[in-house]
């Protein structure tokens, strides 16, 4: 046992291993599928989906020392729950140091849940006691609506809900209006260029200068990750004024993802950001997508949810993301 593992007693058979690497993946995926139907987990959400082997193997590797900062849940050697810890900055400079848990249901309610969180909370002291963060550090959780055993155990514990996120899915990309005249005089739209990706990026992180809790977005960070095929951009002669990024999903090419929306503040409510989503879902038709999906904040002060819902887009799932103070 190392010394990030936790000692919590637990019912007899159960205990707490660190995270070994390819043969866990297999295992952690098959506890997610096993929490679907008590959490009517969306599998198909861009947001919290239902991850493949693959993509909990990806996942991991993206961690910061994943054996420190994800464990397992094992009852007789077997592995029947997991948690993981990633921290990332946001634009006011907070640092939120986020833990997310599964365990399958029918081990719940007997303190298996309650000891991952105290594993996870302790883990997140010392992190950020090793960063220095501690000025500015918050602990994180999120849980969806649907999710009624994991919001009673974080209310429970004192995390207080933040905002949420709502995903909206657009059944069938072929009932898309054809192009007509839905752009201002001398705005036209088209593709975007890797010339073109640093007035892309500071037109979406522009977007979100009044914008609570969101994560800071480096422009070398937006390059490593571009994937234009499906990008689109509007342009008064050759002035930017706004984005629609959007991406096929890569472990489900009849998926596309709306990834961002954003129009220049003093070009909105003129009809653009409805062109270029348009035009964006056309691309994803183009590329093989049969439906799309993407994500908003429930308080969105720019009345995105109803450009979306005009669009056709439904309401799917209500993430919620709660924080609670360090000490």
């Amino acid at each position: 046992m190392s010394d990030d593992t936790p000692g919590q007693d637990l019912p007899a058979g159960f205990g707490f291993r660190p995270y070994r690497d390819d043969e866990d993946h297999g295992p952690m995926a098959a506890v997610r599928l096993g929490c679907v139907e008590r959490d009517r987990v969306d599998a198909r959400s861009v947001v919290e989906g239902l991850p493949t082997t693959a993509e909990i193997a990806e996942a991991s590797a993206e961690l910061d020392e994943p054996s420190k900062n994800q464990i397992l849940v094992v009852r007789d050697g077997s592995v029947v729950g997991y948690a993981t810890i990633r921290w990332w900055q946001e634009r006011d400079d907070t640092w939120l140091y986020l833990h997310r848990g599964y365990l399958l249901p029918e081990h719940r309610h007997q303190g298996i849940g309650s000891a991952m969180l105290s594993w996870a909370e302790e883990r997140i002291r010392r992190l950020v006691e090793e960063h220095g963060t501690a000025r500015t550090a918050v602990i994180g959780a999120n849980a969806t609506a649907s999710e009624q055993d994991a919001t009673a155990l974080l209310l429970a514990a004192g995390y207080r809900r933040v905002f949420s996120l709502v995903e909206l899915e657009l059944g069938d990309l072929r009932q898309l209006p054809e192009p007509g005249s839905e752009l201002p005089a001398g705005v036209r739209t088209g593709p975007i260029r890797a010339s073109h990706y640093r007035a892309a990026w500071k037109t979406v992180v522009d977007s979100y200068a009044d914008t609570g809790f969101t994560q800071k977005w480096p422009f070398q960070d937006f390059v490593d990750t571009a994937d234009p095929a499906c990008w689109r951009a509007a342009w008064n002669g050759q002035d930017m004024l706004g984005v629609a990024l959007c991406s096929i999903r890569r472990h489900d090419h009849t998926v596309g993802e709306v990834e961002e929306l954003s129009v220049r503040t003093d070009r909105r409510r003129l009809g653009i950001g409805r062109a270029l989503l348009l035009d964006g879902l056309r691309s994803l038709r183009k590329q093989g997508a049969t439906t799309a999906r993407l994500y908003t904040g429930t308080a969105n002060p720019h009345r995105s949810y109803d450009l979306y819902e005009h669009v056709g887009f439904r309401r799917r799932n209500e993430y919620v993301r709660y924080r609670k103070p360090l000490a």
